[in-house]
């Protein structure tokens, strides 16, 4: 059967029986495959557009207080509709009015009729879209701070348990100087926390946009408390402390200031940042067979390469770091382009730059956090390799003991130069073993050496294990101890 004729087949079979399904249209990767339940509900329409409810809700509510005149049955009718939302309404309002906040306050006035009138009450579109903007990326930065606690200690016990293991140190990924593996997993540790300090910082430093009307005078305001300025400072205070924000931006224009948006997006890919170099490392462990990422046992490495055991979940993790790392620049432009009191331009944008940037953060963390859980770790292999290359790294220890046992340090210097090149050689031209401690034992001008002595591989690691201890001590234990609650997030992953 032709391509052409099953397409037509398949078309006029979907004609016929008149049917469609959510998999005839695109839906995000990340929300179909990746990100967390909690995250997607998040920016999900309902959560949004009952947020906007208890805005309208919360400054009628403040409204009434300060001596408008709005009834306790308005109130109570909002209060009894902010979740039965008629989203088939809105839609049709809003391809009416083509605004969809008028949409909404004209669905919610149809819940709440006897409201009708004083919803929306002096407001600007922003005055309820910006500050749901900033009640829900407040409850994803703690959703992500919480992800980054769960990682954090993950590798920190990690870290601990392979404290004292030597392995290879790699500059330039080059063999260098020993290190430990959990000297190694601080690093990726060390990184997440700088990136949770940072999540910390943007919730401490998080302004409610505020109620400050059309261009962010407040104008519309001062004239319905007829040119009272404590009392319109007092209702910007009462909606933002309803919804739980002590700080509030001094100034705005018609949106708050979308380097906001553009601070959190470079937060968020520092996460993206540390994550792709965790991951990265791992990669390369995993095909030297000195550290694996989890593989479970029905799980298939290649279609065709049945051994293969591929490291999918970091690779997953490098791929959607770098889409978050580039989607980072976008609100930095958006906040560059707004024209004096606001443009337009920033809201298409967005709507795509800010959710799929929480999105891909809390997909990458999920990820980190599986594979943190269940690292598998080959210590045959890892002594193999420090095998292989321990002996060059001894020379320097093998050439003081010599010259301590009377020779001389120039002498020894050039014989151990030639019998390291000789050995170097073997390995390189003829893949041989390396043979340079075989030729230094057999060379008299090290015979006073106990050569064997010097080749523990524990000598080599410096304060690996005690700089593994201090740092869990005085950088992880006041994570785990300031967040206790939060701890044992699930790990599973949906695919």
């Amino acid at each position: 059967m032709s391509g052409q004729l099953l397409m037509t087949l398949v078309d006029a079979a979907g004609k016929v029986s008149g049917m469609t399904s959510e998999k005839d249209h695109y839906t995000t990767p990340l929300a179909g495959r990746y990100a967390g339940k909690k995250m997607q509900a998040l920016f999900g329409e309902r959560r949004k557009f009952t947020t906007w409810r208890r805005i309208w809700l919360s400054l009628a509510q403040a409204q009434k207080e300060l001596g408008l005149n709005i009834s306790t049955e308005q109130i109570e009718q909002m209060s009894e509709h902010l979740e039965d939302i008629d989203f088939a309404a809105a839609a049709e309002y809003e391809k009416k009015f083509r605004h969809d906040v008028m949409a909404h306050v004209h669905t919610f006035g149809d819940a709440a009729p006897l409201a009708r009138p004083i919803i929306h009450l002096g407001a600007t579109s922003q005055d309820v879209v910006d500050n749901t903007d900033m009640i829900i990326m407040r409850e994803a930065l703690e959703i992500i701070r919480d992800a980054l606690v769960n990682v954090i200690d993950a590798l920190a016990d990690f870290a601990d348990e392979h404290r004292e293991l030597p392995c290879l140190g790699f500059t330039h990924y080059q063999p260098a100087q020993l290190v430990t593996v959990g000297k190694r997993a601080s690093l990726w540790c060390s990184d997440f926390l700088r990136d949770l300090r940072e999540v910390e910082h943007r919730l401490e430093n998080l302004e409610f946009r505020g109620i400050k009307g059309t261009t962010g005078t407040q104008a519309s305001f001062l004239s319905l408390f007829e040119g009272d300025h404590d009392r319109t400072r007092r209702l910007e205070q009462m909606v933002a402390e309803s919804f739980g924000f002590q700080k509030i931006a001094p100034v705005t224009g018609q949106t708050y200031s979308r380097k906001i948006d553009a601070m959190i997006a470079q937060t968020l890919s520092g996460i993206g940042a540390s994550t792709h170099k965790m991951c990265n490392d791992i990669r390369l462990l995993a095909n030297l067979k000195e550290i694996e990422e989890p593989f479970e046992s029905s799980q298939i490495g290649s279609s065709a390469m049945a051994y293969k055991r591929n490291p999918m979940r970091c690779e997953r993790a490098t791929g959607l770091a770098r889409f978050l790392m580039d989607i980072a620049a976008s609100p930095l432009h958006t906040a560059a382009e707004q024209w004096l009191e606001r443009t337009l331009d920033d809201s298409a944008n967005k709507r795509l730059a800010v959710p799929e940037s929480f999105l891909a953060a809390d997909a990458i963390l999920r990820i980190v956090l599986n594979v943190a859980r269940g690292l598998v770790v080959y210590p045959a292999a890892i002594a193999a390799h420090i095998q292989a290359e321990l002996p060059f790294m001894a020379t320097e220890n093998i050439l003081m003991s010599a010259v301590k046992a009377g020779g001389d340090r120039q002498d020894l210097h050039e014989r151990i130069r030639h019998h390291s090149q000789e050995a170097a050689r073997q390995v390189k031209q003829f893949g041989r073993a390396n043979d340079l401690i075989d030729r230094l034992k057999n060379d008299p001008a090290f015979d006073s050496v106990d050569i064997d002595a010097q080749l523990d591989p524990a000598q080599f690691v410096g304060r690996s294990a005690e700089q593994v201890e201090e740092f869990i001590a005085e950088y992880v234990e006041p994570v785990r101890a300031r967040y206790s609650g939060v701890l044992g997030q699930d790990s599973e992953l949906n695919v």
